[in-house]
């Protein structure tokens, strides 16, 4: 049983795209102007959305200063999990509900972001979780109309959730991570200030680091949005629409910028330069991949999050064992882009050469190894694990690895080729150790 996209010739296809993006505030300080933006939006009472952590540092503190200073009634929500589940997002959720906000106000990685948009949208249109969550794991219901205005602060340099219309969350009842995707779930606003990643750990670095690459590498390599077919009507058009040329020219960039910036920026805290450059990769990517989606490597990566809790990542030490995000998709990465490549080898080869490969007089069927290996010269740069094994999977965990991945059909069609169940197998076989 294969996930087949249906491409279509040149010609037969669909010939338009569309661009739906959050507007961005990007720059040094400008998490300080929160509570004026907070105003221009209408809010007068605040669900403020923070990770325990965040909310005790520095940026913590800037960002709710600045919305009390602007007079605005604030209250604080800092349960949210790290690799949230179903429990936390209904958690979450019933405080929304209660509160009665009239705004939405998340500050922290991913899981933060992502709880807060969850929380925005069960409250404002509240159904079980199950109903919005992506076919053929949920019923997919339409978002009903639009949300409470969210202002998303990323702290992390890595998932781009400011930037998209998707929440990820690990469903208990299924034992699988998936996800919510809509336009109407995009915040209305990211204020993205590079400050808050200088005194990230590296391990949280690398972590959320890989994830930009992944993403805007997967970006740069789906199936072209004219392989689809046209729609009956506009509105059809899916939100994840394929590669396009707007979302060619983000992806690029922060494939450039992550490999000229991620292991100096992991390895030292305060090369200032290299961590505000990636956070700025990471919105590029974000903006790339919330239109052109992702694809094998995300598909992967919510099976390795969540049938194993006992890996404890560099910089996670505090938490739970788990496998954060960005690390539970680079590591499926390099054995995903050798099954790909022969899709569109001058695509692999130029996402490697913009990484920091040497492509030249390489042959369009060393494409995928090439790629392959710069990301496993980045993963050993900065200490990732060598594989699944070291998350503590085996060859006996693999067909229930492949069955999870296979249920992710969103991400899976905009593959640039077909990918069975069995394909995927082999895929998880050939990422149990890669040095």
């Amino acid at each position: 049983m294969s996930a087949n996209p249906s491409f279509l010739n040149p010609g037969e296809g669909e010939s338009v795209f569309s661009v739906s993006s959050s507007p961005i505030k990007f720059g040094a300080g400008a998490l300080r102007e929160l509570g004026a933006d907070a105003q221009a939006l209408g809010m007068k009472r605040v669900a403020f959305f923070v990770d325990a952590h965040v909310l005790a540092s520095a940026p913590g503190e800037t960002a709710l200063g600045a919305l009390r200073a602007a007079g605005l009634d604030v209250a604080v929500y800092d349960q949210t999990r790290c690799e949230p589940n179903s429990d936390s997002f209904e958690a979450a959720a019933a405080f929304a509900r209660e509160g009665a906000f009239d705004g939405f106000v998340s500050l922290g990685g991913g899981s933060v972001i992502d709880t807060a948009k969850a929380a925005n949208l069960l409250s404002s249109h509240p159904d079980e979780l199950i109903a919005y969550i992506n076919a053929p794991i949920g019923r997919a219901k339409p978002i009903p109309g639009p949300l409470k205005p969210h202002i998303a602060c990323p702290t992390t340099c890595g998932t781009g959730s400011e930037t998209t219309g998707i929440t990820i969350v690990d469903l208990k009842s299924v034992g699988l991570k998936t996800g919510v995707a809509s336009p109407l779930l995009k915040p209305t606003l990211a204020i993205v200030d590079p400050t808050t990643t200088e005194t990230l750990p590296g391990g949280v670095v690398a972590a959320c680091g890989f994830d930009v690459l992944t993403h805007a590498v997967e970006s740069f390599t789906a199936r072209p949005y004219t392989s689809r077919p046209r729609p009956a009507h506009p509105s059809q058009r899916p939100p994840y629409q394929g590669s396009t040329p707007y979302n060619d020219i983000g992806a690029i960039a922060a494939i450039r910028l992550g490999g000229k910036y991620l292991v100096r920026a992991v390895r030292d805290a305060g090369d200032v330069e290299a961590r505000h450059q990636l956070m700025f990769a990471s919105t590029l990517a974000g903006l790339a991949f919330g239109s052109a989606g992702v694809h094998i490597p995300h598909a992967m990566s919510y099976s390795i999050a969540t049938l194993r809790h006992e890996f404890v990542a560099a910089g996670y030490e505090d938490r739970d064992p788990m496998v954060p995000h960005g690390i539970a998709v680079v590591i499926n990465a390099p054995a995903a882009f050798r099954f790909t490549a022969s899709a569109n080898p001058a695509r692999h080869l130029e996402a490697a050469a913009a990484m920091g490969a040497d492509t030249k007089g390489a042959a369009p069927e060393d494409a995928g190894e090439i790629l392959a290996q710069i990301f496993l010269s980045l993963m050993r740069k900065t200490g990732l694990p060598s594989g699944i094994a070291a998350l503590g999977y085996g060859e006996a965990d693999v067909p229930a690895l492949a069955k999870g991945a296979f249920a992710q059909q969103r991400p899976l069609v905009m593959a640039p080729c077909s990918v069975s169940q069995q394909d995927l197998e082999g895929l998880y076989r050939d990422a149990l150790r890669y040095w």
